[in-house]
């Protein structure tokens, strides 16, 4: 029956495709159909995908993995996702030839279509290979090699085979050279390994950015040595209280080689002149009286500003530059500029006059939320749109001036955002996003006087007002993720959402198996191992009606609704269905004290 499955699905799919880039010359044989099925699960759906009957390659016991000498890391690391599952040993050599046997990662002879991201991809009975310009070129590749394995390849543990690559010839590179994702590590502090293990998840996608919110009203979470109170005064707390949290020097450089290995660029992102509460709470004299304010861990914005007209400002902001550009080898520094209500017009022209300059003696270019680009002309400055309208006066005569502009509409690309009014996590302030919302836009077109010869690429933030565990952090990324990621990646050409869908579902088993806490959108047809399902399958229950007395988990709870917990009364700020872990002092997105 499974097989069956599998069959019906692979044909559904080739359906599905029609009228796409994708060329695919599949056997009328229904066991080659099945096998080739994978080809047409791939996110981000490849450029060019050509399957070859006859020609499925199954890794073995004795497989190695070939390598140009300049690109041993990336044979380590598909190494290092094959051996758990597999219990193959897969040794890693180099060549300086070609391999006629194993897995062969080969920097050169790729078509110089492909770029410096792109790769070519070719499986055969005898070999995989898979060539590349550059070593980020071969890094995609093995994610399109991951995802042509089963689900079950992911797994940390020992799994059943076999492990067949379906005969293929694939020629793939990017639309944007740029693919980002954001994690807000301020509202809510999240250590070390949680970032490392999005950056892994990230990698699957071809994802190559990530943008990391350092600071914010809530958090300072990094050491700036020459301004120590920061991180020990400003990152000791979080929304709704807590210990907070800062990296060390040592350990943000951690995050950033992990990065490098996947081959991501981190940006460092220091938001200024607002957001800057934890900052002014750090240093009485960065305000303009002279008194520093409370700690907050509420969610409210627009409230702080340094104070433009001191000097000790820009020595402020210059050692925080300094410090953090020293430890971060990308090329780019985010400087925040969103939601300066509390700066004037001119103050803020002031700062930004003053501060830009700092970016780039420090080596950076920098990039911001795209109110910033109205202080400057500088061409290589990077306005991220972050707005809900398809129209901005700014922006375009930016990018008229040859800015390039990053895409993170937040009615499109934000992963904070609830997936609909009874989503458990996140907000709705720029309404809500399903999975379709979030791939039916095109990033080349969606901004009027914006084409897209000056987007330089997309980029899905993820706050974290109500995000606090790793599993939080994959329900509301996942599956959007991967949506913004092939709109990042993938030919406007194949956009489709009926074959999208499809696609998205069959990558069901592989993050099961990577442990990823994802929501089951019942707009997708998941793949269940050989059958499909539209809907979410769970061993909870939800409560209907109005709740009272004490808080609960899987209730569904309305706006206004008062519950008590723990001897204190909370009151519902936002509809949701509760979860454990999101008991109200531990939520102050979804509750009040009253």
């Amino acid at each position: 029956m499974k097989l069956q499955a599998r069959v019906a699905r692979a044909i559904a799919v080739l359906v599905l495709l029609l009228g796409a880039t994708v060329v695919w010359n599949v056997s009328s044989n229904p066991i080659e159909a099945a096998a080739a099925e994978p080809l047409r699960s791939v996110v981000p759906v490849p450029v060019s995908v050509q399957a070859v009957s006859g020609a499925a390659h199954t890794l073995s016991a004795t497989t190695k993995i070939y390598t140009t000498a300049a690109a041993h890391s990336v044979g380590d690391y598909l190494a290092g996702v094959l051996r758990p599952s597999t219990g193959y040993p897969f040794p890693v050599e180099d060549t300086t030839g070609t391999p006629t046997d194993g897995i062969a990662l080969l920097l050169g002879g790729a078509p110089s279509t492909v770029g410096e991201q792109g790769y070519q991809l070719s499986v055969t009975t005898a070999t995989i290979t898979i060539r590349a310009n550059t070593a980020a070129g071969l890094f995609a590749g093995v994610q399109t090699l991951r995802q042509l394995l089963p689900g079950r390849v992911d797994s940390p543990s020992p799994q059943t085979g076999p492990w067949t690559v379906p005969g293929a010839n694939i020629t793939d590179h990017p639309r944007f050279t740029h693919r980002g994702a954001m994690l807000d590590v301020a509202r809510h502090f999240h250590p070390v390994g949680t970032v490392k293990r999005y950056i892994d998840q990230l990698a699957l996608y071809k994802v190559n950015y990530l943008h990391l919110h350092l600071t914010d009203d809530q958090g300072w979470r990094i050491v700036i040595d020459s301004w120590p109170k920061l991180a020990t005064h400003g990152g000791s707390t979080q929304v709704g209280g807590g210990p907070g949290g800062y990296y060390t020097k040592a350990q943000y450089q951690e995050i950033i080689a992990h990065a490098a290995s996947r081959h991501i660029t981190v940006i460092p992102e220091v938001d200024l002149p607002g957001h800057t509460n934890a900052a002014l709470a750090s240093y009485a004299e960065l305000n303009c009286n002279g008194v520093a304010p409370g700690l907050r861990t509420d969610i409210a914005v627009g409230y702080s500003s340094l104070c433009v007209g001191k000097d000790v400002t820009y020595k402020f902001v210059e050692d925080v530059i300094r410090e953090i550009a020293a430890l971060t080898p990308g090329p780019y520094f985010h400087i925040g500029g969103d939601e300066a209500s509390a700066t004037t017009d001119q103050d803020y022209q002031t700062f930004m006059n003053k501060v830009l300059p700092l970016v780039a003696k420090y080596g950076k270019k920098p990039m911001g939320w795209h109110e910033f680009i109205k202080t400057t002309t500088d061409t290589s400055a990077v306005p991220q749109y972050w707005g809900t309208t398809t129209s901005n006066a700014v922006v375009q005569a930016a990018a008229a001036r040859g800015a390039k502009v990053l895409m993170s509409p937040a009615n499109k690309a934000y992963l904070d955002m609830k997936y609909n009014s009874s989503t458990p996590l996140g907000l709705s302030w720029a309404g809500y996003i399903e999975v379709q919302d979030a791939y039916n836009w095109n990033p080349g077109t969606h901004l009027g006087g914006v084409p897209e010869s000056a987007v330089r690429g997309v980029e899905a933030p993820l706050w974290t007002e109500t995000i606090v565990t790793p599993a939080h952090i994959d329900f509301m990324a996942f599956p959007r993720l991967a949506v913004i990621a092939e709109l990042g990646w993938s030919p406007w050409s194949t956009h489709n959402w009926d074959a999208f869908k499809v696609r998205l579902g069959a990558q069901a088993p592989r993050w099961s198996a990577l442990g990823i806490n994802f929501y089951r959108s019942a707009q997708v047809p998941w793949d269940n191992g050989g059958t499909t399902t539209s809907s979410s399958t769970t061993t909870t229950t939800t409560t209907s009606g109005v709740p009272s007395g004490n808080w609960a988990p899987w209730t569904s709870y309305p706006t206004e609704q008062t519950v008590t917990y723990n001897g204190v009364t909370y009151r519902c700020r936002q509809p949701h269905t509760s979860q454990p872990g999101w008991e109200p002092p531990n939520a102050p997105a979804l509750w009040q004290a009253v």
